[in-house]
């Protein structure tokens, strides 16, 4: 197979540092050239070794799948992305969602994924200096453990699983949840649901970071090895690509910066003194679904089969649930035009059938409002709708894999793995090799790839690099995008209808917070709070201390600050 590297940089730039022309009918959006067509002349390698590299669905390495019947059995779970303006105004969303997603006997499994707005994400309360104007803005505002009593009122919360779309604060928001949950009176072992927590993206991509990255990686671990021993039926961690591609990245960038992010803990918890197999089954991932249709599925596809290897060779896992790579797919925002938005139905429920070709476990479908503002009732509607058709009307669930030992596709798989794995190994001899194992919790060599490639801007250069590339070629209109460079047109109706979020959500959110804080006992907050700052001096899993502090009623910016504190406030290294 042809690849962009014979003649093109992963940014698209010649060797001399002139752009590289696009020809669009044969290179796709990562930079990957294809051939015309593919066929039995040039089998590609993987199905020259079909059993080693390929094999049956739900046999390793799981490129088919990590299931035998696939989607016959089990539908993937609808998870849709809610979260706006007070705690109240979210919980009836969530209940309309779990509504019109309860409609028939062979109904997916549905799920809720909550948003929070940028002060919950940056570890702030409501009442910080630097959340004015911004409470409840792009998500729910959650300070208390009282907020999250009305965030999820009246929901069966040992019965539905329960997404939390937030990273460095994670801990402190799941410990509000669990300490909401115990005075519910519900066994926290009962409860399923999924933490995204990867905070090693946000130095890559996203920027709501907290601690610096060595902390960072410390409070992951705390929070794998709590669900290890308290609640098996927790994702304590989603890795998540899909922030790096919304930042500009390729798809085997997300794919390759993902899975060494994911290694990276794995590491972490091995010289912490876990045992593998006592917390690889609950690691999940997150996926972008892009554009370039067949491109995403053979990532998906990739991605499996170099995490089952990885898991199984380079760190010895047992277990064949430590081998899978379990997957939740967002289609791609970053995707979403402003112009002519009715368009981004389209562009959805494509990217929606790539993820559920390339075996998805859960799916989430962008409104096709979402880059205008938060999503109507109504475009919601449709994105929940969107997942609905393709489970019952297409038929893509009755096969699994159906697009597996094409040539096309499994050549397209193999270049994307490739391509991947040279990222990784570059990650790798960042950290000093690959992992050669740790005795007695301290690493003998190729530990913190990931941590130095932050330091030395590595990630962030790389993406940026992929960015201006894709930017170029929609300016040069190699790339089409229809409704913005290409099939234009300046008279497109009235405006559709935007959720808007009055003033008022702030005001009442603050007069709340105040009250909260007027009528708690004041002496055991503070004795709380002074119980998390001696656990992170003294290295000790914080997470019990965190839902103390709940339940204690500190506040999500108060425990944020007893541990800031300690391992200090990162603004980024001098190369940011």
């Amino acid at each position: 197979m042809t690849t962009a590297n014979t003649s093109i940089t992963g940014s698209g730039i010649h060797a001399n540092g002139s752009r590289a022309a696009v020809d669009p009918a044969a290179v796709t959006i990562s930079g990957i050239v294809l051939d015309e067509s593919y066929g039995p002349d040039q089998p590609p390698t993987s199905l020259q070794n079909f059993d080693r590299d390929i094999a049956r669905p739900g046999e390793y390495p799981y490129t088919r799948g990590l299931f035998p019947q696939g989607y016959r059995t089990r539908l993937w779970t609808m998870r849709q992305f809610a979260g706006f303006g007070s705690a109240d105004d979210t919980n009836k969303r969530f209940k309309y969602l779990l509504n019109a997603g309860a409609t028939t006997k062979t109904k997916a499994n549905t799920g809720l994924s909550t948003a929070f707005d940028l002060p919950t994400l940056m570890g702030r309360d409501s009442d910080d200096a630097l959340s004015v104007g911004e409470v409840g803005k792009c998500g729910v505002a959650i300070d208390t453990i009282e907020d999250m009593h009305r965030l999820y009122a009246d929901i069966p919360i040992d019965q539905v699983t329960v997404s939390q779309t937030i990273n460095g604060p994670a801990a402190v928001i799941w410990a509000m949840y669990l300490a909401m949950a115990k005075q519910r009176g519900f066994d926290i072992a009962s409860l399923g649901g999924t933490l995204q927590n990867d905070i090693l993206k946000e130095f890559h991509a996203q920027n709501e970071f907290i601690y610096p990255p060595e902390p960072s990686v410390k409070l992951v671990v705390d929070t794998i090895e709590f669900q290890a021993r308290h609640m098996p039926k927790w994702n304590s961690v989603s890795i998540s690509g899909y922030h790096i591609r919304e930042a500009g990245s390729t798809g085997p960038q997300e794919l390759a910066f993902t899975l060494r992010d994911g290694m990276e803990y794995v590491e972490a918890c091995l010289l912490r003194g876990l045992d593998i197999d006592s917390f690889g089954p609950r690691l999940s991932f997150f996926f972008n679904s892009h554009n370039e249709f067949f491109e995403e599925i053979c990532k998906l596809r990739a991605a499996r089969r170099i995490w089952a290897r990885m898991m199984r060779e380079r760190y010895g896992a047992q277990s064949e649930r430590s081998w899978f790579m379990k997957t939740h797919v967002q289609t791609a925002g970053c995707s979403l035009t402003e112009q002519q938005p009715l368009n981004n139905i389209v562009r959805v429920a494509y990217q929606a059938m790539a993820g559920v070709l390339g075996g998805c476990q859960s799916l989430h479908t962008d409104s096709m409002d979402e880059t205008l503002g938060l999503p109507t009732e109504q475009a919601v509607t449709v994105a929940l709708r969107t997942q609905q058709i393709l489970a019952h009307e297409t038929g893509v669930t009755r096969t699994v894999d159906p697009l597996g030992g094409s040539y096309f596709v499994e050549a397209l798989t193999d270049e994307v793995e490739a391509q991947a794995l040279n990222y990784i190994a570059e990650i790798d001899a960042m950290g000093g090799g690959a992992w050669k194992g740790h005795d007695n919790g301290k690493p003998t060599g190729g530990y913190g790839g990931v941590v130095e490639g932050i330091h030395q801007g590595y990630f962030r250069r790389k993406i940026a690099e992929a960015s201006y590339r894709f930017s170029e070629e929609c300016e040069a209109h190699d790339r089409i995008i229809v409704g913005v460079n290409e099939y234009k047109d300046d008279s497109e109706g009235r405006p559709i209808d935007i959720l808007q979020i009055g003033p008022e959500v702030e005001t009442t959110q603050l007069d709340r917070l105040a009250d909260f804080k007027n009528r708690r006992n004041a002496d055991e907050t503070k004795r709380a709070l002074d119980a998390i700052r001696k656990a992170c001096q003294q290295g000790e899993n914080v997470m019990p201390h965190l839902i103390e502090g709940a339940l204690a009623n500190a506040t999500l910016g108060e425990m944020v600050q007893a541990m800031a504190d300690i391992y200090g406030r990162y603004a980024g290294g001098p190369e940011w």
